[in-house]
């Protein structure tokens, strides 16, 4: 656990995932991009608040307090053998594409063997204690910006060009020396986010 944080004052239910975290650099450069691309015209356009962003890793869903330690353990084995890596944040792209935006992501690039080795033997640690593995492959990115249901083509296709024109040449490092598993709390003035715990690579 790190320090203050204590296990009695976690709730039953920990809504959780592990992640890498950027450095304030990296959120500071997702600010600039977001207040560029903000429009009131695109008001179905839901921002992800660029300070909370994370490299996500994996996604466990709703976990008990008494399996944070377990987990912690299984991040441990996971991260054996694998030295600090180097990632790049850069590029500008859409899921499933720039013409039909459904969620907008900042590209990673770097070292993304490494970090695709790490995420694998997350997978697998995590697996042995009974949660599902990912069906889909896995693809680095950081989510900026979602799409409301229910958006005319007219309006999808004013916020699709206006992403097409704006380029996100800056790169920005992530020096990844550490994972940490993350709690999530839902409010309606966004998310928060918690450190459980923590593991340094190379150990």
């Amino acid at each position: 656990m790190e320090r203050g944080t204590e296990l009695s004052r976690i709730p039953e239910q920990i809504r959780s995932f592990i992640a890498v975290e950027l450095p304030e650099e990296a959120k500071r450069g997702l600010t600039r991009l977001r207040k560029e691309l903000e429009r009131d015209e695109h008001r179905f356009v839901k921002w992800v608040d660029p300070g909370g962003i994370h490299l996500t890793l994996k996604f466990l869903g709703n976990i008990s307090a008494k399996q944070v330690t377990e987990i912690t353990e299984a991040m441990k084995e996971a991260t054996q053998g694998i030295s600090p890596f180097h990632l790049e944040i850069s590029g500008l792209g859409a899921f499933p594409s720039l013409r039909q935006p459904r969620v907008l992501w900042v590209g990673v690039g770097g070292e993304i063997d490494k970090l695709s080795r790490l995420q694998q033997n997350i997978d697998s640690a995590l697996a042995a204690l009974r949660f599902a593995k990912e069906e889909r492959p896995f693809v680095a990115h950081l989510t900026l910006a979602r799409i409301r249901e229910g958006v005319s083509t007219p309006e999808r296709k004013s916020f699709s060009e206006l992403v097409g024109s704006t380029t996100f040449g800056d790169k920005y490092p992530v020096e990844v020396e550490a994972i940490r598993l993350m709690r999530s709390q839902l409010t309606r003035g966004g998310a928060i986010y918690t450190r459980l715990s923590m593991v340094g690579l190379g150990h």
